[in-house]
């Protein structure tokens, strides 16, 4: 008995180091439709990367807008393009494919690719409401405290922690021993590689939720914390103060709901059963976060962008035309 064990767990280990590839068991057969769903994939990244690279060249030609807050805008829409980038031509290769399979480096290069994506999208974010924080409510000191090394500072923070952090988790990850190679996933995500393995994961978990908590739960507590504060100052300053925090505020909070709505969902739908949720809606939410939001952004801040970007494009489009 003592030695169908040992052999038993001798077997597992040698299938574990085969992994070599991760077969996605959540595409249906679409065949009949992989024109139609090529398509509006790709329409999709195409309007993620145009909209996202059309914002980042306005915000660095246009001299007037070389401020704090552009700088860190310029800073989420590179992240948008950089999200996009790890998903995208992935998802346009798994529709036209009829295996569904990824190689095991390039599973956990996408876990990093996500993962940092989603851990500098928070940070990100967070910056932005300091930096809101100091206009609304210290505008005569905000020149100051902004000088041009504070915000390669402030942009590096926004960078290094989250790819340090996400460094970590992929590692952890990568060094477990599995017994599986079946993902019930559209792509590679952290924790449905973790239920591959053989043993318990307690320290990845533990890590995971660590890092979880100092990669969003911080930064959302620094959003909360300069809210407060900007609302205070609101309600008690004056109407051009308050019209000023609406038109700056607004697309911010906006993002940090969208983006924190996407995100939500994937960890209850990696933690707990949602089987009373439909299978398609589900598939369809899990990447709710990666697909929309770079969309979002773009959109979002254009808006409030637009005569800067029509005083960069017009005299493109005046010197082209016959």
């Amino acid at each position: 008995m003592f030695l169908f064990s040992f052999q038993t767990k001798t077997r597992m280990k040698v299938n574990s180091t085969q992994v070599v590839y991760f077969t996605l068991n959540a595409y249906l057969d679409t065949s009949s439709f992989t024109c139609f769903f090529f398509m509006i994939v790709l329409i999709l990244y195409v309007l993620i990367v145009g909209c996202n690279v059309l914002l980042i060249v306005v915000i660095s030609v246009n001299r007037t807008l070389h401020e704090p807050m552009y700088m860190f805008l310029c800073s989420l829409f590179v992240n948008e393009l950089y999200g996009s980038t790890g998903l995208f031509p992935f998802l346009l290769i798994q529709i036209l494919s009829d295996v569904h399979i990824i190689s095991a480096p390039l599973c956990f290069l996408q876990i990093f690719c996500v993962y940092s994506y989603a851990s500098i999208e928070f940070t990100n974010l967070a910056v932005m409401s300091y930096d809101r924080y100091l206009a609304i409510c210290h505008p005569l000191q905000y020149k100051t405290i902004m000088s041009p090394r504070r915000i390669v500072f402030l942009i590096a923070v926004i960078w290094f922690p989250p790819f340090l952090a996400v460094g970590g988790t992929t590692f952890l990850t990568f060094s477990l021993q599995l017994c599986g190679e079946i993902i019930d996933k559209i792509a590679c995500f952290n924790h449905s590689i973790i239920k591959l393995a053989c043993y318990d994961p307690r320290l990845n978990n533990i890590y995971e939720l660590v890092m979880s908590f100092l990669t969003v739960c911080v930064p959302l507590s620094v959003i909360f914390y300069t809210y407060m504060r900007i609302l205070k100052v609101c309600f008690s300053g004056s109407k051009q103060t308050r019209q000023k925090a609406v038109s700056t505020c607004t697309p911010h909070l906006a993002s940090l709901l969208n983006f924190s709505f996407g995100v939500s969902f994937e960890i209850l739908q990696s933690r707990f059963n949602l089987s009373n949720v439909p299978s398609m809606l589900q598939k369809v939410l899990s990447l709710y976060y990666l697909t929309c939001q770079p969309l979002f952004n773009p959109v979002m801040y254009g808006l409030n962008m637009s005569k800067p970007i029509s005083h960069c494009i017009w005299p493109l489009w005046s010197s082209h035309k016959w």
